[in-house]
Order: C-alpha cells, then sequence, then structure tokens
C-alpha cells in the first residue's frame, strides 16, 4: 500500500532520518512508536508531503509520490492539535475538502450527513461552532473531516494526547473499531506504549532516527529485537550480577525479564528454571493485579501478580521467587 525506501532526512547538517525502510500493507493499523525526538513524526510529514527526503522514496499503491504535492497525495490528516477553524460549524469543518474539490453542494451534504453519522455526530452537533465542543467530539469532527475525502490513507499524528487518561482510552477504543468499519489504511504517530500496543496490527519502534523493530504488538513486547526496545515497551526487570551468575548467563549479555514472568510462590518445577528466596519489600494494589517490590539475589525485582484476592503478600513476607531461563531476554552489551 505505501513504501517507504531508504528515507533519508537532513535539517541542515542534522540527519533526523536514518535510511528509513517501511512497508504498511492496504487496511493496516500501523504505529510509529517512539520518544520524543525519535523521527516518528518526521517520517509521518515525509508521507504526507509536508517534508522532503534528500533520498529515497516514498511510493503508495506501486506509484513513486516522493514529489507529489500534499494536495494530491489522496492522504487523509489528523493533527495533534486536530487543526480544526473554531469559528466554522461542525458541518463546515467536515466540509472544507470537498468544497475545495469542488463538489456540488447536493453531493457534499450527502458526503457530510453520511460521514457523520459513522462518527457518531448528532445533526444538532453539525450545527454548532467547533468551539462548543467537547475535546473528544473535536477528535471525532477532525477524522470526519480526514475521512470525507476517501483518502486512501489516514495519518494520525498524536491525536489523543490532549485529552484526559479516562477519554483517551474511551476514544482509543472507538478509533480502532472505527478504523475497522472503514478498513481504511491507518498510520498513527504515538510516544504512548499502551496506545501502540492496543491499537496497533504492527509497530514500528524508532529511536534517534533509526528503526529498532517493526512487528506486531505481541513480537515488539515478547520478543523485543534490541536493549532499546525491551525497555521503551512496557516495564521491565534488569537481571543483576548475583541472579546472573546463578543463572548461568553469558556475563557479555544484558539480560532483563518482564514483570509478569516472575513468579511468586508457584510451581516452578517444570521448564528450565531458577529458583531462589525473596523478601517483599512493598506493594502497589492495583485491583485486577498486584505490583511487588521483591529483594532477590542482591537486587530489588517489580513483579506483577494476578490478584486472586486470597495470596496476596505483606511486606517483609519471605517467599520464592523463580525465574524461567526461557523468559529471559538477552543482548550483546554495547561498547561506551
Amino acid at each position: 500500500m505505501i513504501k517507504l525506501s531508504d528515507i533519508v532526512v537532513k535539517f541542515g547538517d542534522f540527519e533526523a532520518l536514518h535510511n528509513i525502510n517501511v512497508h504498511v500493507k492496504e487496511g493496516e493499523f500501523f504505529t510509529f512508536l517512539g520518544p520524543s525526538g525519535c523521527g516518528k513524526t518526521t517520517t509521518l510529514r515525509t508521507i504526507t508531503g509536508f517534508i522532503e527526503p534528500v533520498s529515497g522514496t516514498v511510493s503508495m499503491q506501486g506509484k513513486d509520490i516522493t514529489n507529489v504535492p500534499i494536495e494530491k497525495r489522496n492522504i487523509g490528516i489528523v493533527f495533534q492539535s486536530y487543526a480544526l477553524f473554531p469559528t466554522m460549524t461542525v458541518h463546515d469543518n467536515i466540509a472544507f475538502g470537498l468544497k475545495i474539490k469542488k463538489l456540488k453542494k447536493d453531493e457534499i451534504e450527502k458526503k457530510v450527513n453520511a460521514i457523520a453519522a459513522k462518527v457518531d455526530l448528532s445533526d444538532e452537533q453539525l450545527k454548532k461552532a467547533v468551539s462548543q465542543l467537547s475535546g473528544g467530539q473535536q477528535q471525532r469532527v477532525a477524522i470526519a473531516r480526514a475521512l470525507v475525502t476517501e483518502p486512501a490513507i489516514i495519518c494520525m499524528d498524536e491525536p489523543l494526547s490532549n485529552l484526559d487518561a479516562k477519554l483517551r482510552v474511551q476514544l482509543r477504543n472507538e478509533l480502532k473499531k472505527m478504523q475497522k468499519d472503514f478498513g481504511i489504511t491507518t498510520i498513527y504517530v504515538t510516544h504512548d506504549q499502551e496506545e501502540a500496543l492496543t491499537l496497533s496490527d504492527r509497530i514500528a519502534v524508532f529511536n534517534k532516527g533509526y528503526i529498532e523493530q517493526i512487528g506486531t504488538p505481541n513480537e515488539v513486547y515478547n520478543y523485543s529485537a534490541t536493549e532499546f526496545v525491551a525497555n521503551f515497551i512496557g516495564d521491565i526487570n534488569p537481571i543483576g550480577q548475583n541472579i546472573m551468575e546463578a543463572m548461568g548467563l553469558n556475563p557479555e549479555e544484558n539480560h532483563f525479564i518482564r514483570l509478569e514472568r516472575v513468579h511468586v510462590n508457584t510451581d516452578t518445577a517444570s521448564g528450565e528454571v531458577y529458583v531462589t528466596d525473596g523478601v517483599i519489600e512493598s506493594r502497589e494494589y492495583y485491583g485486577l493485579y498486584i505490583k511487588y517490590y521483591i529483594s532477590v539475589g542482591g537486587q530489588t525485582m517489580k513483579v506483577i501478580e494476578k490478584n486472586d484476592g486470597i495470596n496476596i503478600y505483606e511486606a517483609g513476607e519471605k517467599v520464592k521467587v523463580g525465574i524461567h531461563r526461557a523468559d529471559v531476554m538477552s543482548y550483546v552489551k554495547k561498547e561506551a
């Protein structure tokens, strides 16, 4: 559907993107994930045409669009700030792109009403000024405006970042449903790992202008390709010297384990496993699960246990801690 081949972007002497290669399939929800300044938004802006690469090609449906103007790329865009016209009505905001295309009035009305219904905007809301709407409603307007022109692809740059936490989760679910219903190829930019894991079919993890890994949410979380990905996606425990030696792990590598992969007082007899004594330092109660801080092997390990309402450990309590060798993620140490 859309392919980036050896994309290099420079701002003066600074190289912002280093040979970026991405292939987004038709109908896919593809996320660019990474910390601030890693190159994810620069890559998105290269796809949409706001930035021209110094080398490499952007192609869509097999056609080179590297030098095609923004307005001729047939790509819908939802900006972080939504970029809506606050004094215009919701209807006129959605209709803006159609008017630019000089569609007939009755056709514009038909398309605006159809898309508004699909994103749950009422007739009453269509008549209101955008400034009268809530953040969540404004986001729907921005999505409707991007979709009404029937683009081949929709690009979204952190569209949920300006909303409060509860609304973000609610709209995240709605966003995925809408994308599935429309079946439109979607490229999504976020720094939020949970958002990326929840929404995406595949994720590209960016770091300092490079892509560290492309994979499904399960692949990037459970089979992180690099130490950066392992540390950036979710929470993780580094394995200290004592446990590393006791498990016979390679000293020339750094070793990590996910919080939910450390077992407390459970049957760990099956498989290659290391079991040792630990002491509960503290806990955080989340309802669905409990997060423990456990002193084990000369270090503090964070452990997530499902809350069964029965086995809840107190500070100072002695426990057995088990780690399966297969659950350890290992990476060659980088030279200083």
